[in-house]
């Protein structure tokens, strides 16, 4: 296991997060808020670009939009064929927002000298912790193109996902095909809606309580529901049916466990082929209990690894690729990344928020629009909590040696070498 390390903090907000999700391949939109209240804490969207430096990535703002009185507490992202569509849960509806990608003077985009059609304006500074770069380096960056990509966001139309007597959507999430999108709130009800039409297709119901997560597999054949009722149900996307299986937590030690989150994930050379991932935390509250990572066989609902983690967990997130799995935990903040396929930890960081973490996100391993972003690490996963942080995370390599102890034992070598030589006269 790699030894425990931050990588740092990448931006600071004025609002708290809750929700984190990947634009593009180099663009991540955070969002959150303090609701309706009077604050004076603001509510809405934040969209940073990441790039790497050579030495750590860093983080740019590019844009900022306020939802006024309405927090947004979860969100998905559809982006194909440079269409991107924005559903966000703001209390007991669904708002689509369409967002507009511009190519920007980024001399213009420096100054902050224009304005978005919402009347906010959208400002570009580094709001990494490493804000002293030199001035032939900031220069650097910003001649590297002509042009860079900003956002407008317009807000569509907005439907009523939940209907308790309390309403809210506590999730919502788009089919990869984009043509349907999910929800799901307090009343336990799945609801399947045309995207981005969002009109009604048909209704899930097999849940007895409120929604925790959903989750639709990588070739949209399957939707994952998890609900406060313990059960894990696994449905068809094509119509309205009973759920085709049922699962509920397996716990290694006769401990009741609630799952949390769940997740699909690719298996890596195996087109076609997923995973599926679930966290889960002890219906019993009192002391520190242990959380549980679990991987299962989604066809058969065969459990297949099982791994306890010291404390409850609060996030998950699996890599693009289906490579490596990342949780978040509920009382430390701490940030660990798993390999996918055994559990096996390999980075653990403590502490890396000072409250609990609310979201996972993957710097993408595909390449696409603007390839993937490269740094000096097998992965690297970005961490956002309700103290207002967004942080970056990084796996390095297995047995790599810095370039200077290298030179070092080359020339211990060959130093070496030469006495033995000496020593034998040859």
């Amino acid at each position: 296991m790699s030894p425990n390390r931050c990588d740092g903090l990448l931006a600071k907000v004025d609002f708290p997060l809750y929700t984190l999700q990947t634009l593009t391949n180099r663009h991540v939109l955070v969002a959150g808020g303090g609701g309706a209240s009077n604050t004076g804490v603001a509510n809405g969207f934040e969209i940073f670009e990441l790039s790497h430096n050579g030495t750590r990535f860093v983080a740019e703002e590019v844009m900022r939009y306020e939802t006024g009185p309405n927090v947004v507490m979860t969100c998905s992202i559809q982006n194909a064929q440079n269409r991107i569509y924005l559903a966000a849960g703001q209390e007991s509806h669904c708002q689509l927002y369409k967002v507009n990608v511009k190519m920007v003077d980024a001399a213009e985009m420096r100054r902050g000298s224009f304005r978005a059609e919402n009347g906010l304006v959208r400002r570009r500074r580094t709001v990494s912790e490493n804000d002293n770069i030199s001035k032939m380096e900031r220069e650097k960056r910003n001649h590297r193109t002509d042009k860079r990509m900003s956002f407008e966001i317009r807000p569509c139309d907005s439907v009523q996902t939940d209907f308790a007597n309390d309403p809210l959507q506590r999730v919502v999430t788009i089919s990869h095909n984009g043509k349907i999108m999910a929800t799901g709130g307090i009343d336990g009800v799945v609801r399947i809606w045309s995207f981005p039409q969002m009109q009604l297709l048909f209704e899930l119901k097999g849940h007895t309580k409120e929604l925790d997560d959903l989750d639709f597999s990588p070739c949209d054949s399957r939707l994952v529901s998890i609900a406060k009722d313990g059960q894990a149900l696994l449905w068809g996307c094509a119509a309205r049916a009973p759920p085709l299986l049922s699962l509920t937590c397996q716990p290694p030690n006769g401990t009741k466990y609630l799952f949390r989150r769940c997740k699909f994930g690719e298996i890596e050379d195996k087109a076609g082929a997923y995973r599926m991932f679930t966290i889960a935390n002890p219906l019993a509250r009192s002391g520190k209990q242990k959380g549980l990572l679990q991987l299962w066989e989604p066809t058969s609902g065969q459990l297949q690894r099982s791994v306890l983690i010291a404390e409850s967990l609060s996030a998950l997130a699996v890599r693009d690729d289906g490579r490596f799995v990342g949780v978040g935990t509920m009382f430390s903040g701490s940030v660990d990344i798993y390999i996918a396929f055994s559990l096996q930890r390999v980075l653990h960081v403590s502490g890396a928020h000072g409250m609990f973490v609310t979201g996972l996100q993957w710097v993408g391993a595909k390449g696409g629009a603007g390839g993937a972003l490269q740094g000096r690490s097998e992965a690297a996963l970005l961490s956002i909590s309700v103290d207002n942080r967004l942080v970056v995370h990084t796996l390095p390599y297995p047995g790599t040696l810095p370039a200077w102890v290298a030179i070092l034992m080359i020339i211990f070598v060959l130093f070496c070498t030469f006495s033995l030589c000496s020593y034998l006269g040859i």
